[in-house]
């Protein structure tokens, strides 16, 4: 359909033109409200995308600078790592795991929800994801990029990794595949591989779209080649179409197993805390209770500030919520559930270990946990708090600190004071808090380059479910209210399929 017959199309009368305030609307809503064209969506969501280098919003400028010097620190900082040795860190005897674990943990649960929103939610026809997928399959691949860095740099002595491969080497030495530690690295690359796959699978039409509408020969290059030669023919969208399914079975399983992988490395020990059956889907229901807490911290601001209100609604907003609401409510009865099996086991260093959680050196952290976790998504229960982009900015954001001291939590208290007395210590972050920061710079930094240079909405799967995708669609006929204004094409259309 060419630029000017979508500009053209009448308006359809079911959807109300006069509502892009977020305010929740009676009866069924549209999922694009405004009564939109084709054209118009096209124009609204790559606004910021087709503007000259030059002319980069100063707000996205300053973010991508911000990203840039975070990511920058980073590199340093793994350069000092390199030099000195993990020493730097505050890690001792008994806390030998600490920021290192909790920082990959965390990352690895944000890109949980860029799967399930994605994958689950397509395989099960969940319409309302086409607004909110592509900022979640962004936010998967620089989440798992983040988690990996963590991984590569956990060891150690990180220049002693090409062990973790099974490379014949003079020693004789081979990876143990019996240790979680190396699943970690198969789950952990299978899903960056399978969710890369599934993020471009549903960016070539788009940046097709890129490609015919640029005026500058780098742009119809460099979106040329990532469109692989796309037309939009039939052939082109059937193989499309078979293809993200194949991907969407593919991944769906991985949401369930990578996390499950993860909570292994805590599981399958021996030690107080840790060595518990709950871990797995316990794991599971943190991460994607986490991840969908980062898309509502990233898309709110977005789509204010990139003018997507009427394609990311307030209805999208309140959906998520409701998804937070459970995943929490699963996540308080995990903790709920952790404490009655350590009492009802009989195990006194099970017990102490809970006890030593709640009220011992580290209380701070775990109340903090369960405020930020269990207590303050309750509040979604309420539809007003739960429809107010205020509140879920909030609240999505006191997730995201509540996860990251979940996981803290799980790691250091379970082994700062062991079965002896004598050796229990008190860990203190050292240059931790720069790996920290670093790993948030590397994500902001590819996340707004992203944004700037990529489609944040999925135009063609947005506009499949817009009223004017429906080819008995009332808009392409002779009916009242629609005479005037109907192009040439929507009468053909409306001949066609009368």
């Amino acid at each position: 359909m060419s630029a000017t017959t979508e500009a053209t199309l009448p308006q359809d009368p079911n959807v109300r033109g006069d509502v892009s305030l977020d305010e929740p609307v009676k009866g069924r809503e549209a999922l694009v409200r405004g009564g939109h064209s084709f054209h118009e969506v096209t124009e609204m969501v790559l606004k910021v995308n087709e503007l000259p280098v030059a002319k980069t919003p100063n707000g996205l400028k300053f973010g991508i600078a911000l990203g840039g010097a975070g990511f920058a620190m980073f590199g340093g900082y793994i350069g000092y790592l390199f030099w000195m040795g993990p020493g730097i860190w505050g890690n001792n005897n008994p806390v030998g795991w600490a920021w290192d674990i909790v920082n990959f943990v965390f990352w690895v649960g944000i890109g949980h929800a860029g799967t399930l929103i994605s994958a689950i939610l397509y395989l099960f026809r969940q319409k309302w994801r086409t607004s909110i997928n592509r900022y979640a399959e962004a936010m998967t691949i620089f989440a798992v990029l983040a988690a990996s860095s963590c991984v590569a740099l956990h060891t150690g002595r990180i220049w002693m990794d090409f062990y973790l491969f099974p490379l014949p080497n003079q020693m004789g030495l081979w990876p143990n595949f019996r240790s979680p530690l190396e699943w970690d690295v198969f789950a952990v690359n299978t899903y960056l591989f399978v969710s890369l796959l599934f993020w471009f699978t549903g960016l070539v039409p788009d940046f097709a779209t890129l490609r015919d509408r640029a005026r500058v020969r780098w742009r119809q290059l460099f979106y040329g080649m990532l469109a692989l030669g796309w037309r939009g023919s039939t052939r082109h969208w059937v193989h499309y179409e078979k293809a993200y399914q194949i991907l969407a079975a593919f991944s769906a399983p991985l949401v369930l197993s990578v996390h499950t992988i993860v909570s292994f490395d805590f599981a399958v020990s021996q030690l107080p805390g840790w060595h518990t059956t709950i871990f797995p889907p316990y794991f599971v229901a943190g991460a994607i209770f986490s991840g969908f807490a980062m898309v509502q911290t990233l898309m709110l601001p977005a789509r204010a500030w990139l003018g997507l209100k009427d394609i990311v609604t307030v209805k999208h907003i309140e959906n998520m919520n409701k998804i937070i609401l459970l995943t929490g409510t699963l996540v308080g009865y995990a903790y709920a559930m952790e404490y009655f099996v350590a009492f009802y086991s009989g195990n006194e260093y099970e017990g102490f270990t809970f006890i030593n959680r709640s009220f011992g050196p580290y209380s701070w952290a775990y109340w903090t946990m369960v405020s930020c976790n269990v207590i303050s998504p309750q509040l979604f229960w309420f539809k007003k708090i739960r429809t107010s982009v205020a509140w879920s900015f909030v609240l999505a954001f006191f997730v995201n600190i509540g996860m990251w001291f979940e996981r803290f939590v799980i790691t250091v208290t379970s082994l700062h004071r062991d079965a002896l007395v004598s050796s229990w210590d008190y860990f203190v972050p050292v240059t931790e808090v720069f790996f920290l920061l670093g790993t948030f710079g590397l994500f902001f930094f590819l996340f707004l380059l992203f944004v700037r240079f990529f489609p944040v909405i999925a135009m063609a799967e947005v506009k499949s479910v817009m009223p004017q995708a429906n080819p008995h669609w009332e808009g392409y006929g002779h009916g009242a209210g629609h005479g005037p204004g109907q192009t040439a094409h929507a009468s053909a259309a409306h001949g066609a399929h009368s």
